[in-house]
């Protein structure tokens, strides 16, 4: 009998070690960043945010006394290699769930297998179509570009201008962005003169411009990420064309700016607010995360935290949310995620729901401009 108990007791204690040492296992998540590449200019930010915020949740005892363990990869900006990764992230590291990528085309790329798999991912790109419609396991933290078109139709109505021509990048974030310019015209009044293209790689556009000065058009509206947008800005001044320029929040950081040169003086945009976070009422619901995140991001890299790398705050600090209240399941996650409401994070105050997964709401933006190399609200 002594033997049986004494067999059992130890039994029992191997199998509360056993479940501690399980219990103390960190909470793998994936990541996805182009930290090489064209788009390293989110990337990098986004890379170097994610793991700051991962390494202060662990400072203060994880999330539910487990630690996070992010696995992050560079995808490098290029779609085949980012579901390669996804995949591997999935088989191989077992992750719970997925942030990134950095860009659009890479984040269609893998949404088939995150929904597959039944992994949540919470990208960082801005497209419209990648939570549009709805995809069960598929989230987003970058404001949408159909909420940035309106934002700068709304100034353009509000000026009465109603003429423009777009140029927009032949990407995956350049086409979402000129389905949402068309769409969205006829609601504003704006009638487009001219709708042209231009490559990733393009190093001159000086031809597209030269016919956009040629017509009727009141103001161009150009749509992509660096660093196109400079190259457009620098031809627009050697050319001189008079009329404003817009760009969209795909080049809202200083980094445009430092391309461009002097040609982005008086260049405007919709962009998070946190550019602009030292010009905001103290009233305002992000202003104290904004702030927080700026110097955060100064203590450690001696840079500004920007409107790029608070997507991947955003995101990280909403899986740490899901995960207290839903578990570490990624069905627990996912249904957690769905159910946030009212979470004021760097992109803007985030309300998901069964048919939102994009979560705001054009107040997430605010118009900026250029003015003397640094940026300014548009009144």
């Amino acid at each position: 009998m002594k033997k049986l108990v004494s067999t059992a007791f130890a039994s029992f204690a191997l199998l509360c070690l056993s479940t501690a040492a399980l219990a103390a296992q960190p909470i793998k998540i994936g990541a996805l960043f182009a930290v090489t590449g064209p788009a390293s200019f989110l990337g990098e930010p986004e890379r170097n945010t994610a793991q700051m915020v991962v390494d202060e949740i662990n400072k203060a005892g994880g999330v539910k006394g487990r630690k996070l363990e992010l696995i992050t990869y560079d995808t490098g900006g290029d779609a085949t290699k980012a579901v390669q990764l996804a995949n591997k992230l999935v088989k191989n590291d077992q992750v719970v769930a997925i942030i990134g990528p950095s860009t659009t085309g890479d984040s269609m790329a893998i949404i088939p297998v995150v929904e597959k798999a039944q992994i949540p991912l919470i990208s960082c790109a801005a497209g419209s179509k990648i939570t549009e419609p709805v995809k069960k396991w598929v989230f987003k933290t970058a404001q949408n570009d159909g909420l940035a078109v309106a934002k700068i139709y709304e100034q353009l109505k509000k000026e009465k201008k109603t003429r423009v021509a777009i140029l927009t990048v032949s990407d995956g974030f350049g086409s979402s962005g000129r389905e949402q310019l068309k769409a969205q015209a006829a609601h504003y009044g704006i009638q487009i003169l001219s709708d042209d293209t231009y490559g990733p790689k393009d190093t001159d556009m000086t031809a597209q411009l030269a016919k956009i000065r040629g017509s009727q058009a009141q103001a161009l509206i150009c749509w992509g990420t660096n660093p196109g947008p400079a190259v457009i800005a620098r031809n627009a001044k050697q050319l001189g064309l008079s009329i404003p320029v817009y760009m969209s929040h795909g080049v809202s950081s200083k980094k445009f700016i430092e391309l461009a040169g002097d040609a982005a003086e008086g260049i405007r945009l919709p962009s998070g607010k946190v550019l602009v976070a030292d010009l905001l009422p103290k009233n305002d619901k992000q202003r104290a995360s904004l702030l927080a995140f700026i110097k955060d991001y100064q203590n450690h890299f001696k840079a500004e935290g920007d409107h790029f790398g608070g997507h991947a705050w955003d995101a990280v600090m909403l899986l740490k949310g899901a995960i207290e209240r839903g578990g570490d399941t990624p069905a627990g996650i996912r249904n957690a995620l769905e159910a946030t409401r009212n979470f004021p994070g760097i992109g803007g105050v985030f309300s998901y729901s069964a048919k939102d997964h994009a979560g705001l709401t054009k107040d997430a933006f605010t118009l900026v401009e250029v003015r003397k190399k640094d940026w300014v609200l548009v009144k």
